[in-house]
C-alpha cells in the first residue's frame, strides 16, 4: 500500500511540474530529504524517483516561458570551481570507477542546486522549499523525539535507510541545522495551530538531537543554541525555553548516554574517537602526498596501509573538512572553505541591508537563521563527513537568492519617488505581525511584499 501510495503522490505530480517547473524543484527536495519510498517494502524502495523528477524539471524549464535567470555570486563561482577540481581529481583518483560514480551523484545533486536559483526567483518559492525541506527533515526529528520519550533515550535515533543522512551522528546533524528554519517558519505564520505545531515540533527535534546519542550532535548543539540565541528575535523566551529543556534532558537522559558523552573530554581513552583521529591523518599524509588527493572514497584498508597511523584501524573521514581535504587535496579543501566563507558573509550582507526595514522583515530573519544552520554545519561536520549532502549547498542556494531579491527591491525602492519610499520600521516592531505567506498570490511582486509585516 505504501509503495502504491509514493509512486501515486510522486507520478501524479509530474503534470504539475510541466506546467509549473519550480514545482519539480520542491518534488525533488522532498524526495531527497524526506526519502519516502524508504519508507516502503516493495518496489518503490529502489526505484530512481529523484532522478526522474530531476529530469522532468529539466525538460519542463527548456520549454517553460518561465523566468531562467542564474545569478552572477561569488558562491556560485566558487562553487563551480569546486566541481571543476573535483572532476580533475578523479582523473588522478586511487579508485577512478568509484571516484567517477560518486562525482556523477554530487554533480547531480549541484545541477539541482544550481536549477533551484534559476527558478525559485520570489520570495512565496523560497517559503515554500523551506517548508518541504523542514517538514521533510522534521517528519524524521518530531518522530525520533518522540520515540526517544517514549523508550527514556536507551535507545539511538536513526535516520531513513540508506539515506545520506542515515546514521545517529548524520540526523542528530541534520536536525540540529533545520531547526532555526522552525523558528523562522513560526515567526512567519500567522496561524495560531500552525505556530503551536510549529513550537512542539521545535522541542521534539531538540529531544530526538540529544536522543541520537551522537557526541558530535551534543558538542553541534551547544554552538547552535548558543548562536541560535544570538540571532533570535526573542532572547529571554528562547533562553529560558532553551535552559529549562537542557536541563530537563541531562536529567532525563539514562546512565549509558552520560557515560559517553564524557567520553569527549576523555577522548584518548575511546577506540571510536582514536579511530577518527587516525583517518584524519589519513587525509592529511594522502594530501601531503598528492596534489589532487585521493580521489572520491579513497577511503579504504589498501589506502590504510599506505597513510594512516595505524592502518588496521580503517575507519571512514567523518569529518567534512578532513573528507574533502583527503579527498581533493588542499586546493579542493580550500575552495570548499571559501564557499562556505563567502556563505556567511552573503548572509551577513542581507542580515545588514535589510536591518529595521519592515518590509525585507522576512529576508532579514531567514538570512539569520541560515547562519545558524551554516553554524550547526560547520561544527557537527567536524566530526562526520558530509562534505557533499544537498542541504548545506541548497541553504547556500537561497541566500544567493535573498541577495539578488533584496538587491533588486532596493534598486525599485531607491527609484521610486522620495515621497512613495519605504519608511524603515522601528526595531520593536520587526517582525511582530507576521501575514501567512500563502495568502499572497504567486504573481506577487517584491514591491507588494510590504503588506508581509502589517
Amino acid at each position: 500500500m505504501r509503495d502504491i501510495l509514493v509512486t501515486a503522490l510522486i507520478f501524479g505530480s509530474i503534470p504539475f511540474i510541466l506546467r509549473r517547473p519550480y514545482i519539480g524543484v520542491l518534488v525533488w527536495s522532498w524526495i531527497g530529504y524526506m526519502n519516502p519510498h524508504r519508507l516502503t517494502f516493495g518496489f518503490a524502495y529502489d526505484f530512481p524517483f529523484a532522478a526522474l523528477i530531476g529530469v522532468v524539471t529539466i525538460l519542463s524549464m527548456i520549454v517553460s516561458r518561465d523566468t531562467k535567470w542564474f545569478p552572477k555570486h561569488p558562491a556560485n563561482t566558487v562553487l563551480i570551481l569546486f566541481i571543476i577540481w573535483m572532476g580533475l581529481s578523479c582523473t588522478q583518483a586511487m579508485y577512478p570507477d568509484i571516484a567517477w560514480d560518486s562525482y556523477k551523484r554530487v554533480i547531480k545533486i549541484e545541477l539541482m542546486v544550481f536549477i533551484t536559483m534559476m527558478l525559485l526567483q520570489s520570495r512565496e518559492r523560497i517559503q515554500q522549499l523551506i517548508w518541504v525541506i523542514a517538514a521533510s527533515i522534521g517528519f524524521y526529528g518530531i518522530k525520533g523525539g518522540l520515540f526517544t520519550i517514549a523508550t527514556r533515550g536507551q535507545f539511538m535515533v536513526l535516520g531513513p535507510a540508506d539515506g545520506f543522512f542515515a546514521g545517529n551522528t548524520e540526523i542528530g546533524l541534520i536536525i540540529l541545522m533545520i531547526l532555526p528554519l522552525f523558528y523562522y517558519l513560526h515567526q512567519t505564520t500567522s496561524a495560531p495551530w500552525i505556530r503551536f505545531g510549529l513550537v512542539i515540533g521545535m522541542i521534539l527535534m531538540g529531544v530526538a538531537a540529544i536522543g541520537t546519542q551522537s557526541r558530535g550532535a551534543l558538542v553541534a548543539a551547544v554552538g547552535v543554541l548558543g548562536f541560535f540565541w544570538l540571532k533570535s528575535n526573542t532572547k529571554i523566551i528562547t533562553g529560558i525555553i532553551g535552559i529549562v529543556l537542557a536541563v530537563t534532558l541531562y536529567y532525563f537522559m539514562p546512565l549509558a548516554w552520560h557515560e559517553k558523552m564524557q567520553t569527549i573530554l576523555n577522548y584518548q581513552q575511546d577506540a571510536s574517537a582514536m579511530g577518527r583521529i587516525n583517518a584524519w591523518w589519513a587525509g592529511y599524509n594522502v594530501a601531503n602526498d598528492r596534489l589532487f588527493g585521493g580521489g572520491f572514497e579513497f577511503w579504504s584498508p589498501q589506502s590504510f596501509l599506505l597513510y594512516a597511523p595505524n592502518p588496521l584501524d580503517f575507519h571512514d573521514a567523518h569529518s567534512i573538512y578532513f573528507e574533502v581535504l583527503g579527498e581533493h587535496g588542499y586546493i579542493g579543501l580550500t575552495l570548499f572553505l571559501l564557499y562556505g566563507i563567502i556563505a556567511f558573509l552573503t548572509a551577513s550582507k542581507v542580515i545588514k541591508q535589510t536591518q529595521n526595514m519592515e518590509q525585507f522583515a522576512w529576508a532579514n530573519l531567514l538570512a539569520r537563521m541560515i547562519q545558524v544552520s551554516l553554524i550547526a554545519y560547520a561544527v557537527g561536520g567536524s566530526f562526520l563527513g558530509l562534505a557533499y549532502a544537498d542541504i548545506g549547498y541548497q541553504l547556500v542556494a537561497v541566500l544567493v537568492l535573498l541577495q539578488h531579491l533584496v538587491n533588486q527591491g532596493l534598486s525599485e525602492q531607491t527609484a521610486m519617488p522620495e515621497h512613495t519610499a519605504s519608511i524603515p520600521a522601528k526595531p520593536e516592531s520587526f517582525v511582530r505581525k507576521p501575514v501567512a505567506v500563502d495568502a499572497i498570490p504567486e504573481t506577487t511582486t517584491e514591491k507588494d511584499s510590504t503588506r508581509y509585516v502589517r
